[in-house]
Parts: structure tokens; sequence; C-alpha cells
């Protein structure tokens, strides 16, 4: 008997009984066969070389579709595990996922990879590519996995196997003498890999937790054309002379030590940088009707008990015992405004209340994970709550919109991306609440005209949540503000609101924020530009560099006026000349440098260059101060 399958044009096919994703490609032309690297069946991805079931609605998976590039970078990551093992017969593999950008692969080694190691394993690879092995789906009982691999002798596989339910199918993959525990799907033969880098190497915990085995980490990227990965390993390379742990470093902004790990500390123009976003965050509360708040730091558990953080998030918390009582370090800074909300009595008049708070918060991240100022164990948020009527909501939301997006703006970010993270499988409350949480976010953003996406089961346990992505100078993407409805907390807390009825109603929280923690957004933004910040941000944005010493004393004339109109500025009388001082300033990225001799100062102006346009040329050193000031005031990017 045939088969029949609809296309994404609608158009119907007849096939064989058994056909194939492979006979369907075939069938349309050879050129498609090979460009097709899986198919997706009623929206499900499989394996090319699966047959497919009468009236599917199918479509064949290449390189233009966006699924495409995950299958083959996770088969690159079999190849890369494959290579391993023939080159390395006693490695241990682990597991080897998709991530951002690229794949990794762990293996438990005796002595971890080096630089050296990864040349010969890509090498290797390559040449198992150009073997083209074919890739095989192999369907399997549990027990025939856990003998397979003990057999093997692949100790990781059977445990991971063992984890997986009695009766649940399992799936494994065979490329040449390669076999790998994996659902796939996967590219039909390995010669469809061919551009593909090994990056570094890194210790990571087997399953994450340190208790376990430390296994070796490689990690990897693949792309369909070589263009492609040129283009990538170009933005690899710019990237890292934008990595804000080694700007951080070289402009005195922060370190880190060891006596408090994961912990930074800000240095004087580090410190500047960051006082200069609070206050930034605070001029626009003021205008938005915040009103600012200070909390412990050190709360009594039974306040987490009553907040559910105790249970479902006290793996991520400090906690210690003061005269027999236990105490938590704030993680977040939510069940503390619901206390000062609970101390009076409110009216619907007095609704919508904000609270904005810059306490310094604790979480504690495995050392595994932490990294630089984007992953600490200590920060502070641009944190705020707001506590509102049901039908306040919809323009909360609107107006909030409105704000985040002109707080981007000011530093640059011209491109933002809009997720909204639904319940996750670790949550407190009921299903009927989560839908009205959920529905309120949705129905909000599209009033509002927003574009999103969704991510299934990436809410936070007491609401879900919308997320802000913004792309950076590199287009890369990094998660900054959150906005989140809470119909669960008020009620716990007994939080209530005279309605206009003169009944009783429970109010709803938004828990919001806009830069997120400061530390992350910092060193984001240090990558975003280059360490060059605009000059309302800059820590030091004028250095006034003397020639000689008969002008020392104008030059600090000179400083003397720009320090009295607020303008930070430096004076550089260091007994070097002076193509070396202007040399210094532009490694720290100072934007204006005021070059004196004695032509400046007998006729009373600075001779003007900028860290990017260079010479701008002798100036009246008013009318140039002026120009600095206005850039100040408007926050020019």
């Amino acid at each position: 008997m045939p088969i029949s399958v609809r296309l994404p044009d609608e158009s119907v096919r007849e096939l064989r009984d058994g056909a194939t994703g492979a006979d369907l490609a075939q069938g349309i032309g050879p050129r498609l066969l090979d460009a097709s690297l899986a198919i997706k069946v009623d929206g499900r991805l499989q394996d090319l070389d699966v047959p497919l079931p009468d009236g599917s609605r199918v479509a064949l998976v290449t390189s233009k579709d966006p699924d495409s590039l995950d299958i083959l970078r996770h088969s690159t990551s079999h190849l890369l595990a494959q290579a391993v093992k023939r080159l390395f017969p006693a490695a241990k593999v682990g597991i080897g996922p998709v991530i951002e950008d690229g794949f990794y692969y762990d293996f438990q080694v005796e002595k971890f990879f080096t630089p050296e190691d990864l040349e010969v394993i890509e090498a290797e690879m390559r040449k198992i590519s150009q073997e083209a092995h074919v890739i095989t789906r192999q369907d399997i009982r549990r027990d025939e996995a856990l003998v397979r691999f003990q057999s093997l002798g692949e100790l990781l596989k059977v445990e991971l196997v063992s984890d997986i339910p009695a009766g649940e199918q399992i799936s494994g993959y065979l490329q040449g003498d390669f076999y790998d525990l994996c659902r796939g799907p996967h590219v039909p033969n390995t010669g469809k890999l061919k551009a593909f880098k090994l990056l570094n190497v890194a210790a990571a915990y087997w399953r994450g937790n340190e208790k376990n085995a430390q296994l070796c980490r490689i990690y990897g990227t693949a792309f369909h054309t070589q263009k492609e990965l040129d283009e990538h390993l170009k933005r690899l390379e710019e990237a890292k002379a934008r990595d804000h742990r080694k700007l951080g470093k070289e402009l005195g902004l922060f370190s880190f030590h060891p006596e408090a790990p994961a912990s930074p500390f800000f240095h004087p123009k580090g410190a500047i940088i960051y006082n200069l976003l609070v206050d930034f965050m605070r001029e626009h509360y003021r205008r938005e009707g915040y009103c600012e708040v200070i909390t412990p730091q050190a709360l009594d558990v039974s306040m987490w008990k009553t907040s559910g953080h105790y249970d479902k998030y006290k793996e991520n918390m400090y906690f210690t015992e003061v005269e027999e009582r236990e105490y938590a370090l704030k993680p977040m800074n939510c069940p503390t405004h619901c206390l000062i909300y609970g101390t009076g009595k409110h009216s619907y008049r007095d609704l919508p209340i904000r609270y904005a708070d810059f306490g310094r918060l604790h979480r504690y991240e495995r050392s595994g994970v932490t990294q630089g100022l984007t992953r600490v164990r200590t920060f502070c948020q641009d944190d705020a709550h707001i506590f509102c009527a049901p039908e306040q909501m919809k323009a909360e939301m609107a107006s909030f919109f409105t704000f985040i997006m002109k707080i981007y703006e000011t530093f640059g970010f011209d491109e933002v991306r809009v997720v909204l993270s639904t319940r996750p499988e670790k949550r407190i409350g009921s299903d009927e609440i989560w839908d009205l949480a959920e529905h309120a976010l949705a129905d909000g953003m599209r009033e509002a005209g927003m574009n999103f996406r969704e991510s299934p089961g990436d809410g936070a346990f007491y609401g879900p949540k919308i997320e802000f992505q913004v792309l950076d100078a590199l287009k890369r993407p990094w998660q900054l503000g959150t906005l989140q409805v809470d119909y669960f907390l008020p009620e716990r807390f007994g939080l209530r609101y005279v309605k206009a009825d003169n009944t009783e109603g429970t109010p709803v929280m938004l828990h919001r924020a806009i830069l997120g923690s400061l530390e992350r957004f910092m060193g984001i933004l240090i990558e975003h530009c280059a360490g060059a910040f605009p000059v309302w941000l800059a820590p030091v944005q004028l250095t006034v560099l003397p020639i000689t010493d008969r002008v020392r004393d104008y030059a600090g004339t000179i400083r003397g006026r720009a320090e009295t109109l607020g303008l930070r500025v430096e004076l550089d009388l260091r007994n070097e000349k002076v193509n070396a001082k202007i040399r210094d300033a532009q490694l720290q990225k100072i934007p204006y440098m005021l070059v004196i001799g004695d032509r400046e100062a007998a006729e009373g102006t600075v001779s003007v260059r900028h860290r990017q346009k260079g010479d701008m040329g002798a100036q009246a050193v008013d009318a140039f101060l002026g120009q600095v000031l206005q850039e100040v005031r408007t926050r020019v990017h």
C-alpha cells in the first residue's frame, strides 16, 4: 500500500510503504537529497532513514532551516568523541550536548588534553569525516544498553542508562566503530561534517556535581560552510580582545581574590562606573514614581519558608546561626518588600506602590559556573517590585516596556529580543493561577505590539517572566531585564488592600529589573564598548598632558576649571615625552586628551585629541568644556 505525505507548500506526495525521508528527498531531486540533513515529521525532528507515517506533514531540513545547525553541531560532538576514542582508547566518554555557538564533549582521562592534543584530535576528526561513515540509529532495550556499555567499559554511559526508567525506549547511534547513547537526530553520514574547529579545554564535574569526578571538557564549534566558520572565529578573536576580565585588569576597574571567591573587588575607577549606574537608575526611578527602600541582608529562615525560597531555592542560599536562630542571607529582595508593604493598610487609591532596592544579594554559585563579573556570588540588582490591583497590570506593563527600552537605548543596545519563560517543573501554586499569570504577560506584550518567543519551563518557581535579551556590538545575546507576574507571594504574606467596593483584595506583585545584576551588566557593557565607555560613564573623562614644565601651572588651571564643572580629570605630570603620555591615555581609553604646550598656554587654548577621532586641533577652553558637558548631560553613547 502506498502512503501519502504533505509538504510545506501543501502539495501531497505518494510514496511506497516504508519510504523514508531520504526516499522523499531523492524523489524530489538528487541535489535535495545531498542538501538534506534530517526531516521534520508532524513538527518533530527525526533522521532521514526513518520510515514516514502515512498522512504525516513533513519538511526536509537543510542548512536553511533554523534547526539544522543544532543537528550539525551535535553530530560533530559525536565525531569528536569518535576521534578521541581512536586516539585515546582508555578515555571514557561522558556527554556531548549542543550549546550556544557550538558544542562540547566531556571525557574522563588520566591526563587532561593539551592544545597540542586538540590539533591531533581535530586532524583525526577530518580523517573520519572523509571516511563518510553512515550514521545509523539503533533502538534498544534498557538491559541491552547496559550490557553493551558495560562491555565497552563506558561506565559513565552505564550510569546514564541506569537512571533511565525501565521500559523507556533507548536509542543509540553507530558510526563506523563508534557507538554512543543519544536521542538524535543526526546527519546521515560523517561526510556532512566539514567546517568545524576545536576551541579549548576546561575542567567540568561529572553531571555538574562537584562531589563527582572531574572530567576534561573539549569545546568546539561547527558551521555549514567554511566561510561561516571563519567569520565566527574572527568574532571570537574580537571577543577575546573585549573580554571584560582582561580589560577590567588593564583599566584598573576590579579584581578577584581567593579570600572571597567569585566576589569582585571594585577599584576606585570601577566604583565610579558602578555608582554612576546606580545614580542613573535612581534618576529614572524618581521620574517613574518609584520609592527606594533599604532592607536587611540576613533574615530568619521562617520568612524564607513563607516565601517558598527555603523549599525551592535553598541550595543557592547561604545560612548562618545566631543566638540559636537560623538566618539566611537574602538571595533576592521580594520577600522583604512584602514585609514593608504589610506594615500598613492600603486602599485601591494607594496603588500601584513601586519599591526599588539596591541591596546586596548573595547566591551560592558553584565554582564551575562562576565567570568574571557575569556570574558572581555577591551582587546588587536594579531591583523593584510593583504592588498593584489586577486591573492596573496592563498599564504597569506598558509603562515598564517603554521604560526598559529607553534605558537600553541610552547604552547603545539597539536590538532587543523578548522571551516569555513559562512555568517550570519545580514551582508553587495551582495551574489555574499560572494560566492567569502567563496569559497576563503574553496579552500585555501583544497589546504593546512586542514580538516575543516562548521558552517553556524557564520561569521562576513563583511566576512566569519576560526576559529581555540585548545584542551587543558583536551581535551576542545577553539576558538583562525581567518582568514577572506573581500572584503567590502576596497571598502567602497575607497582603491586602481595600477595593473601591470596600471589600478586601490581594494585590498582584510585579517583579522587575532592567540592568539586572549591576556586576553582570558592567561586564557586558565593558565588552560591548570594548572598555571605551561613553563620556558620561568614563571613570576619567579628560587627561591634561603638559609638554614641558613651563606650562605646568596653566595645565593645573585647566584641570581646576574642568573639576569645578564636575568633570573627572587627570593631570599627567610624569617626566615622559608627550607621545608616551598619549599612548598611555589611549590604552586607558580616556575619551579626551588635552595636549598643552607653549602656544596653547600663550593663547589660552587646548589642543584636543579624541581616543577614536584623533587630533581635533586647538580649541577655546570654555567652548570645549561646554561640549564635553553637553555629551555628559545627553549621555551620548
